[in-house]
């Protein structure tokens, strides 16, 4: 993994590229973000970077032996750390080293997945993943020995907050007494639930979420969506390039152009529409309702901000903007919070299994209500 191949946070890279070329890297560094974000691609990219033999000013070569091998996350002196269980195909001595093939496939794939697709990716089946006290004999082994190539040994360690009691208190005690040359690479998603003892002892790097805009090129890039679909995901993914990705297979419909419909038809009280409309909310199918609905609460959101004051929305296509404008004359305090919480509730339903005809039409007679009765 290098720098430039992920989208944005200029100023994360900035920093940890700095602190090489400056020699003040930190034996133990925390990679604090939320799932989805650039954690764990930012300290891949790192431990590139690191190891890099002919780094260049702001990333590595990619080219020479060291890269060639971090590419591949088959270097030497690159171990990783996560939260695994029993499977059909691993029995016992569950340790992270008996999934290193499966691992590599992972985030080859996509650095940007979760603990439920890692779990997934390995048969666990219901299992839960954890990072086991036995997991840290082989950790304490591990970093005994000196670096094969690099100038490091470098141990990545994925959702720390997932390790056992001892475990965790083995890490610590790495932590206090460092081995020489050893860097450890925590991408964390809850530091709230580490040991406050090992988060003082890590330099944190905080991941900001991916904005709208990174997100939305790396759906056009990585997914080739147009601008439509991959303006209307990015508002659903808050931020997430996993959430994203998984609406990819998702979405398969104009959700501006169905909430538009929707929402005239209500005020019209064109009821013979809002039944045809049901129809075709229906056929999207459980996932796809759900989504438009989450879509319908977030451009309802923008509506209720534009009327407050419009500088509060930094941006929206031409096509939406008029919309927020017209519809924003028909919001007031009186309605607003009647309108989104029957969305909430439409939500709820859906989610639930309710028949979604009736939870369209049902929600549908409340809204035109709402609407012809601002006042």
């Amino acid at each position: 993994m290098h720098f430039s191949q992920i989208k944005g946070h200029q100023e994360t890279k900035g920093l940890l590229v700095n602190s090489v070329r400056q020699n003040h890297v930190a034996h133990a560094q925390l990679f604090l973000g939320q799932e989805g974000s650039a954690n764990l691609a930012l300290a891949l990219a790192y431990a590139t970077y690191i190891n890099c033999e002919d780094r260049q000013p702001n990333d590595s070569c990619g080219t020479c032996n060291s890269c060639v091998k971090m590419n591949k996350l088959v270097h030497p002196d690159f171990n990783f750390v996560m939260p695994v269980t029993s499977t059909k195909s691993v029995t016992k001595d569950v340790l992270s080293q008996k999934f290193l093939t499966d691992w590599r496939e992972f985030v080859l794939a996509n650095p940007y997945q979760g603990l439920n697709e890692w779990m997934q990716h390995i048969g666990a089946e219901n299992r839960q993943g954890n990072i086991s006290k036995e997991e840290s004999r082989q950790l304490v082994k591990l970093v005994s020995l000196k670096a094969f190539e690099g100038d490091y040994k470098i141990v990545l360690i994925w959702l720390p907050e997932l390790m056992h009691p001892f475990a965790a208190n083995a890490l610590l005690k790495l932590l206090e007494e460092p081995p020489a040359k050893t860097l450890f690479l925590l991408v964390s998603q809850s530091a709230e639930k580490l040991l406050a003892t090992i988060t003082s002892r890590t330099q944190i790097v905080q991941v900001r979420a991916f904005t709208q805009e990174e997100v939305i090129s790396y759906l056009q890039e990585k997914h080739g969506l147009d601008n439509t679909a991959a303006y209307q995901i990015a508002q659903l993914a808050e931020g997430s390039l996993n959430a994203a990705t998984k609406l990819t297979s998702e979405i398969s419909s104009d959700y501006f152009t169905f909430f538009t419909d929707w929402m005239r038809n209500c005020y019209t009280y064109k009821f013979d529409k809002v039944v045809d409309s049901s129809e075709e909310f229906q056929k999207l199918g459980r996932e796809n309702q759900k989504n438009f609905l989450l879509y319908a609460l977030n451009l309802f959101r923008k509506v209720m901000l534009y009327g407050v004051d419009e500088s509060l929305i930094a941006f929206l296509p031409p096509n939406e903007l008029d919309f927020v404008q017209k519809f924003s004359k028909v919001i007031t305090e009186n309605n607003a919070g009647k309108l989104a919480q029957e969305l909430n509730e439409a939500h709820y339903h859906i989610e639930r299994n309710a028949n979604p005809k009736m939870v369209f039409v049902d929600s549908s007679i409340q809204i035109a209500g709402y609407l012809r009765n601002a006042n």
